[in-house]
């Protein structure tokens, strides 16, 4: 089962959509990290998606975002400065609370860096934090357009070239990042740190590292790139940096969890393992695609992470009611606007059940209520509804079914 990439949207700090990468490891993550790019860089640098690359075979996903203006998020370049990236990080962060998981471990590369440093205090699911090649201070970054200082003073802008490209860099800019101080958010942020910086890093000096290091309290640790340049354009040199950040952070987020194995399924198959957590917590691969949870509720022993065996079951019948009813509408060219189908099981006196074959002892009975929504008369209502009837797992729970089991080392 191979590592997976897809491309989501949220909105950031100043409204507009940003666009971001999130790399999943295989099987379910033990952590989920956030990561921001460096000054004018985009999530898709190498150093960025290396790293990315790196964390998941550590089984830590990863979330790389553009800045609002940068790569292909909405918003003009312009119009940000150091605080709306602070503050796109912290969007972020919601998001991925909101949608994943809350970043247990956050990276910040070059001014990314030091963006990290100052959003992880907003962040309290943020265990570790990171940062590599960054500035101690967000000032750092108009050595970039220094020439163009008078004119943008002046004329309240001005178009500079960065890495090759024309940015507009606005007086507003520069007056935000000159009145950024790090120091107090760095002392106060009750993370874990690590540091990576480069003794030769050309374009954010290693008295920078020093400066972050002293401003925080311990747990710190600082780790040196030896002959890295700044953008970790080597590919051994970025690998070494995700290595090191799972193996470090695995401290902070738990060892065990962190070494837990995931299952895998091959295609047309499920895996059921037990993952030690629980004492009836399973985690269910299924078909090389797919990772979910099983467990009990609290009440008969369970930690109640993940849904019951009887849910599941449910849930595949009623997902096979669903798409065989959407089926026939389709085909049919019927107005369904949406089917709902709600199930519960439970046991009941065979006696109770005049339609069973089974006279004495308990049956089990699974009850269906199933709406549906759209402009439909009551005839095609009803064919719609006996179509359901008729679904796969329906139809094979009604059917005589074997089980066959054996014993494999």
């Amino acid at each position: 089962m191979a590592d997976q990439s897809e491309k989501v949207t949220f909105p950031g700090a100043l409204g507009d959509n940003l666009a971001a990468r999130l790399d999943l490891p295989q099987g379910e993550p033990v952590a989920y990290a956030l990561f921001a790019h460096c000054f004018t860089c985009n999530k898709d640098i190498f150093a960025a998606s290396r790293i990315a690359k790196g964390l998941t075979e550590h089984g830590v996903a990863v979330l790389r975002f553009d800045f609002t203006g940068l790569g292909a998020s909405e918003g003009e370049f312009a119009n940000t400065n150091f605080s709306s990236n602070v503050g796109d990080l912290v969007a972020a962060a919601d998001y991925m609370r909101e949608n994943l998981q809350a970043p247990a471990i956050m990276i910040g590369h070059s001014l990314g860096g030091a963006a990290t440093l100052a959003a992880a205090g907003q962040v309290p699911e943020a265990k570790a934090v990171c940062t590599v090649g960054a500035p101690a201070d967000p000032a750092h970054v108009a050595h970039h357009f220094q020439e163009a200082r008078p004119e943008i003073e002046a004329a309240g802008e001005a178009e500079v070239l960065l890495v090759g490209r024309p940015f507009r860099i606005k007086k507003q800019f520069l007056e935000d990042i000159e009145g950024q101080k790090l120091e107090a958010a760095i002392a106060s942020m009750k993370k874990a740190l690590m540091v990576f910086h480069s003794p030769v890093d050309q374009t954010v000096g290693i008295e920078n590292a020093q400066a972050i290091y002293l401003a925080a309290k311990h747990p710190k640790s600082f780790v040196s790139l030896d002959d890295a340049d700044h953008l970790l354009s080597r590919k051994a040199d970025a690998e070494y940096v995700a290595d090191v950040i799972a193996a470090w952070a695995a401290r902070y987020l738990g060892a065990a969890k962190a070494e837990a194995k995931t299952p895998v399924a091959a295609e047309g198959t499920v895996v059921v393992e037990e993952t030690g957590e629980g004492k009836f917590t399973n985690l269910v691969a299924v078909g090389g695609r797919h990772l979910l949870r099983a467990d009990e509720p609290p009440s008969v022993g369970g930690t109640d992470t993940g849904p019951t065996p009887y849910d599941f079951l449910l849930a595949g019948l009623g997902a096979c009611k669903a798409m065989t009813m959407r089926m026939y509408a389709e085909r049919k060219g019927f107005a369904l606007e949406k089917a709902r189908v709600t199930l519960s099981h439970d046991r009941i006196h065979a006696e109770d059940c005049a339609d069973c074959e089974t006279e004495t002892g308990s049956i089990d009975r699974i009850q269906t209520r199933i709406s549906l929504e759209g402009d439909l008369d009551a005839e095609t209502r009803h064919r719609i509804f006996e179509i359901a009837e008729k679904c796969p797992v329906h139809r094979t729970l009604m059917s005589e079914m074997k089980i066959k089991a054996e014993l494999v080392e």
